[in-house]
């Protein structure tokens, strides 16, 4: 896996842009937060995964390479720890949409939202 040519922060628009090999993807700060690839998200094994929710508003603060394989990520809610591999954010952004979805569907399934004004309350019928 090659590096990306180029890397942008958007912070107006909270999207990073990676170009890999002449593709140009975006990626929102959210998407990107809920997918930390870091202990605290990922756990330390199958099954350990947290559903990490209430990030509609989530910004980057900073990003700051990590050797010549990455990129540590800062977010604007304190979050900074989960390296971003190369192949990892080549990975998201090749996923992007389905990653996206699935996320959608595991926020609904938990009755959890995005916005951390919002409360979800479902009904039986």
């Amino acid at each position: 896996m090659k590096n990306p040519s180029k890397i942008l922060l958007h912070k107006k628009s909270k999207t990073l842009e990676l170009i890999f090999e002449g593709s140009s993807h975006h990626l929102t700060a959210e998407f990107l937060r809920v997918h930390s690839p870091s202990a605290e998200v990922k756990g330390h094994g199958p099954g350990q995964e947290t559903l990490v929710h209430s990030k509609i508003n989530v910004g980057i603060k900073d990003l700051k390479a990590t050797g010549n394989y990455g990129l540590t990520i800062i977010f604007d809610d304190g979050h900074d720890s989960g390296i971003y591999s190369w192949r990892y954010l080549n990975e998201l952004a090749i996923n992007y949409d389905t990653l996206w979805q699935i996320y959608l569907d595991r926020l609904s399934s938990a009755d959890q939202s995005r916005d951390p004004h919002t409360s979800v309350i479902q009904f039986s019928p």
